[in-house]
């Protein structure tokens, strides 16, 4: 009896060794003390303030910053804004085709960014914005993940800037304040907000973190802040904080970007989606080998441009399936996609769980012999039946649904 309980006591501790093996790896930039919680000062013997930052209390993966002032600050709490996206369709069962570029592009940032698709797990859609923001932003509740199709600029946080463009995949956990600086008016950002810390895949990393050898990308492509002297500055600095589908303006004392040095695990990156290296086979391979992400009830997959199936009768289009335990949505960046007929960049396709979908007529059949494609796409399969908003009703296309007929 003794040695069962033993067993079992050990195949639960491998499991949650397992479960927390999505860890990123460490990072140390800037100064920080030879010892944590310990006294730091600087060089004119002035106290440098630690702050724990991280998630499921003091469970999660986190990272330690060490300000030039208290980050607790706040001199006044002002406006609320009630951003709770208007859902158009509760419970969807039909397959339908969100035009992206139809999508109206705003001025500001958080202006701009219009929730299309939803359920409690996420929040996605796209944002256009034309400016680079005046203020700071912190999702107080959501890790964010901002995909570039259109645009660069600097994502500018309080541990350190990052340089993206077009591609790359901007991972922001909940918790960091920051700024987009872009470089021109043409902006096109499709995101997604998760209740749910975003990792990558469980699957390909062994029980260290570390990523394995048949993962299709490895820690070299994960792409940390770089270190940003920091803004020794008092005055007033808006922070604008989003929870519960309200964005609350806080003016603190001190600016937020006044960072000497941190290091951990818990931070924002990029990753390029032309860095994911496309698992291929003889014969058509299933979406989870293209997983890039995954969270809570949902994972995202990159779609790359790739060598097709090499087996002598392989069909490279992708066979009919139904995904009765996911919707799945495909967002179109780049390049042609042969599984349908007429696809703009772009566009949003969904296909609700428990309904056949696969290739348009004819993409099938000219699909055979081809040995390339040059696709890429953002695929999302959200476990829980996904919700349709106003934004996105306005800006559907009505033919969808019956574009498979003969």
């Amino acid at each position: 009896m003794f040695k069962i309980l033993t067993l079992s006591i050990l195949k639960k501790i491998l499991h949650l060794r397992k479960a927390k093996s999505n860890k990123m790896r460490y990072v140390q930039l800037g100064k920080v003390p030879q010892k944590r919680h310990t006294i730091f000062k600087s060089e004119d013997d002035q106290f440098y303030y630690e702050q724990l930052f991280g998630t499921e209390g003091f469970h999660g993966i986190a990272s330690l910053l060490y300000h030039t002032h208290r980050p607790t600050q706040i001199k006044s709490i002002g406006n609320v804004k009630d951003v709770t996206p208007k859902i158009a369709v509760e419970k969807n069962v039909t397959p339908r085709m969100i035009k992206g570029a139809k999508v109206t592009a705003e001025d500001d940032f958080l202006e701009s960014r219009k929730v299309l698709m939803l359920n409690n797990d996420l929040k996605m859609g796209l944002a256009k914005p034309r400016k680079s923001a005046n203020y700071f932003y912190k999702n107080a509740e959501c890790d964010e993940l901002l995909f570039v199709h259109e645009g660069k600029g600097v994502l500018k946080t309080m541990l350190g800037n990052i340089e993206f463009s077009v591609g790359d995949y901007l991972i922001i956990p909940r918790g960091t304040i920051y700024q987009l600086e872009l470089v021109s008016e043409n902006n096109v950002f499709f995101f997604i907000e998760a209740h749910s810390p975003i990792y990558t895949p469980k699957r390909y990393r062994n029980e260290f973190g570390q990523l394995l050898e048949h993962s299709p990308f490895c820690e070299r492509d994960i792409i940390p802040p770089t270190f940003a002297e920091p803004k020794n500055e008092k005055g007033d600095f808006l922070i604008k904080v989003k929870k519960e589908n309200q964005i609350t303006d806080f003016v603190y004392a001190t600016h937020p970007f006044d960072v000497v040095g941190w290091d951990g695990y818990f931070y924002p990156y990029k990753f390029n989606i032309k860095n994911f290296e496309p698992i291929t086979g003889r014969i058509h391979q299933p979406p989870p080998v293209h997983q890039n992400f995954e969270a809570h009830n949902f994972v995202v997959c990159s779609f790359c441009a790739r060598m097709y199936d090499y087996h002598p009768q392989a069909i490279p289009a992708p066979y009919n399936h139904s995904n009765i335990d996911s919707d799945e949505v495909l967002f179109y960046t780049e390049g042609d996609f042969m599984s349908r007929n007429h696809v703009d960049l772009m566009d949003f396709s969904l296909h609700p769980g428990g309904i056949v979908h696969g290739p348009h007529p004819g993409a099938m059949e000219r699909s055979i012999g081809k040995k390339f494609t040059d696709e890429y796409a953002v695929m999302v399969d959200p476990f829980r039946p996904l919700k349709l908003t106003e934004e996105a009703i306005k800006v559907e296309d009505p033919t969808y649904k019956t574009s498979w007929l003969e």
